[in-house]
């Protein structure tokens, strides 16, 4: 591969990115995308998918365009960019007409690096005439597998992304997913016309996500009892299958004192985009939802995916545990498994108007999730192997390497329900069944007479949660079958016959009840103390951090996430050349925050002093200097001396007189509105700014509020 092309992507990913290094096969990727070469990409998520199109988007001459489904993808990853100092855009249906015009002449002007857009967009002939008018890098398809009809996020919008090959040959294209099986990799391939194109496939793992699945009694007692013992004040995401559950569980958990917040198709869209901006913007709220969420959601430090009820499929549970930890920190992906479960997933399945062919690959899903769930080896072996990936030993951070999974002979057990099934007719549910096997004498039972069958009292050794697994396991391993259409009583299958007759064994789970531990915080790479974690310095940079995303109305984690902080509190840096070396902190972000960070971490470290490049700065500015003057001297923007300038005036050292030439009924104006600002918005100068259209900059809003912070 041509060494430029090598040094010229590493010196955007420090530059820009604040890293030092590529990961995984990212290197590979980006540098054949540079060259022109089509590339479709399997990577896990955290594992830096967007770097494989932003970096080559960057080098390339022209624009890179951004096709991805969802609307808060889009928004969250825009500003990510503009922090960074790149110059990026979306069109979707959020904008006006006049936003719409300004964005195309932008881009005509060549003043866009990257435009993210919705795929519903690119059958529209303005679209596809303004690309024609412009130079474009390359194409990256982002969430690829939705142009799966067999997959489960199917968008009918992605099916004309064919197009793109047809219009625009010698443009290079470049398709990403999280996950896709044998199946979906090559409907992708088939349906973007990429047979050409190189496959790299990254390993699915997630070693930071331990995996749990625990048999489900009071589902909601153990949800609670998990995140208060383990993820106090964490965020995090609840699934549940239907709206109902998701509003009676959200309600219980604020009940609880848990921050929590419904999230549903139910639910007006102003409520939920204001639930989802709550979720981005706040460090600890929990939402609990139904599937429709999640999918685009960038929220890297979300430390708990828990599920109450069963996913239809390991490709779903994948995707949904996976957006935990995507900051490659510790993270939990906890279930509730019981036989309701699958009860309700395969009346789901019988009663959809799917065709054959349709359902019985539904079907296969299913099974495959339940054998998930019932196996007693190591379940991060048993996940990746559906992907066609292998993990030759435990990976010592699942619920089945942690503790060792009893098994036991469960012919006789298994023949006892069969036979009560058989014996009561085929006729009824798990509960009525295990009445029979416990020998209660119900008034049902006797009017039945089922109180005379040999089968009657014949399980008294196992009790009522025992035999609930037993009914559990067998329906999970089709020896019983559901009968929908007769209120879902247990009916045989032809595989049971075997062990009614004695001629197989059967080997079944046993079900335990794990004790109460604290899950541990080890990550990819160090551990994270308790120490570091409840630190002052951790709590003083996490409220800085707020702030300064309050003002801009952006995520906390688009100024820094949790990695880059820890890397703070761990390191100490001193000065701004220690923290330029941290991961995450690129040359931008480091202009723009690694003054006020600095100052935290020595306020924080006994070395209480204002950091050398905003004494730099105000120093110059007392010898007569102007802004202007000053950024030029220093090669830094006006915003950024205007911050120092701010630090000055918040410590009384510099009069706002001085440092900002504005009439006094216009300063009395920007007092007020900043005064004005609600409770739950005065660190935020954004509404500041828009109400001022824009008129002044936000470094000079910073200096005035620092200045009424000093007078009051």
């Amino acid at each position: 591969m041509n060494c430029t092309i090598t040094k010229q992507a590493e010196e955007v990913l420090k530059r820009l990115f604040g890293y030092d290094h590529f990961r995984g096969q990212q290197q590979a990727v980006i540098e054949s995308v540079i060259s022109g070469e089509d590339a479709l990409v399997l990577m896990p998520t955290g594992g830096g998918k967007s770097l494989c199109y932003q970096i080559p988007a960057l080098i390339r001459p022209g624009v890179g365009i951004v096709i991805s489904p969802l609307i808060a993808l889009m928004q969250d990853q825009v500003n990510a960019l503009l922090q960074l100092g790149i110059k990026a855009a979306f069109l979707n249906s959020t904008l006006s007409q006049d936003e719409v015009r300004s964005i195309e002449r932008q881009l005509l002007n060549q003043e866009i690096e990257l435009l993210y857009i919705a795929p519903e967009r690119l059958a529209s002939e303005r679209t596809l005439s303004l690309f024609k008018r412009l130079d474009i890098a390359l194409f990256a398809i982002d969430e690829a597998h939705c142009v799966s009809q067999w997959g489960h996020d199917f968008r009918a919008d992605y099916l004309q992304l064919s197009l793109l090959h047809e219009q625009f040959p010698s443009i290079p294209r470049i398709a990403l997913t999280a996950t896709a099986d044998e199946k979906t990799r090559e409907e992708i391939i088939l349906r973007l016309n990429l047979h050409h194109a190189p496959l790299y496939i990254s390993s699915f793992d997630r070693p930071n996500i331990r995996y749990r699945i625990v048999q489900k009694q009071n589902a909601r007692l153990q949800l609670l009892e998990f995140m208060t013992t383990e993820h106090a004040g964490d965020a995090g995401i609840v699934y549940c299958l239907s709206r109902k559950k998701v509003d009676e569980t959200a309600e219980y958990l604020v009940g609880k004192g848990i921050n929590a917040l419904p999230y549903h198709a139910g639910m007006s869209n102003e409520l939920r985009s204001q639930h989802q901006h709550r979720f981005l913007m706040e460090e600890s709220v929990v939402i609990v939802a139904t599937i429709a969420f999640g999918m685009g959601i960038d929220k890297p430090n979300v430390r708990f995916v828990a599920h109450l009820d069963l996913p239809k499929s390991i490709e779903a549970y994948y995707q949904e545990t996976g957006r935990a930890g995507r900051d490659g920190l510790a993270a939990n992906a906890w279930m509730a498994y019981g036989l309701q479960d699958v009860i309700t997933l395969r009346r789901m399945l019988a009663d959809s108007p799917a065709d054959e062919a349709h359902k019985r690959l539904e079907l296969h899903k299913l099974d495959a999730m339940l054998a998930l769930c019932e196996q007693v080896h190591c379940r991060r072996q048993g996940l990746l192997s559906y992907f066609g990936d292998v993990l030759e030993q435990g990976c010592h951070n699942c619920d089945t390497c942690l503790e060792t999974v009893e098994t036991w002979d469960g012919t006789l057990v298994a023949q006892q329900a069969l036979s009560c099934i058989y014996r009561t007719g085929q006729r009824y549910g798990v509960g009525y069944l295990i009445e029979v096997l416990l020998g209660k004498a119900t008034d049902r039972i006797i009017s039945a007479a089922h109180d005379k069958l040999s089968t009657f009292g014949i399980g008294k050794d196992l009790d009522e949660q025992q035999w609930s697994s037993v009914f559990r396991q067998l329906v999970a391993r089709n020896l019983v079958t559901v009968n929908f259409d007769h209120f879902g009583v247990l009916q045989l299958t032809d595989a049971c016959r075997p062990i009614l007759r004695g001629e197989q064994p059967l080997i079944l789970r046993k079900d335990i009840k794990p004790e109460k531990t604290k899950a541990s915080r080890k990550g990819n790479n160090k551990p994270v103390s308790k120490s570091q974690m409840n630190s002052e310095l951790w709590d003083a940079l996490r409220a800085k951090r707020r702030s300064i995303a309050d003002e801009q109305d952006v995520p906390p984690y688009i100024i820094f996430n949790d990695a880059t902080l820890m890397a703070m509190v761990e390191e100490k840096p001193t000065n701004l050349a220690q923290m330029a070396l941290l991961s995450g902190v690129g040359v931008r972000k480091l202009e723009l925050y690694g003054a006020q960070f600095l100052g935290v971490i020595l306020d924080n470290v006994g070395e209480a002093k204002t950091p050398d490049t905003v004494n730099e700065s105000i120093e110059l500015f007392r010898l007569g200097f102007n802004v202007q003057q000053v950024a030029q001297k220093r090669e830094l923007k006006d915003d950024t001396i205007y911050n120092h300038l701010a630090h000055g005036l918040e410590q009384g050292q510099l009069k706002l007189s001085d440092v900002l030439d504005i009439p006094d009924t216009e300063l009395r104006l920007i007092q007020s509105l900043i005064l004005e600002l609600p409770e739950a918005q005065q660190n935020a100068l954004k509404p500041v700014y828009e109400q001022l259209e824009g008129q002044y900059s936000y470094g000079v809003l910073r200096c005035v509020r620092a200045a009424l912070h000093f007078e009051l």
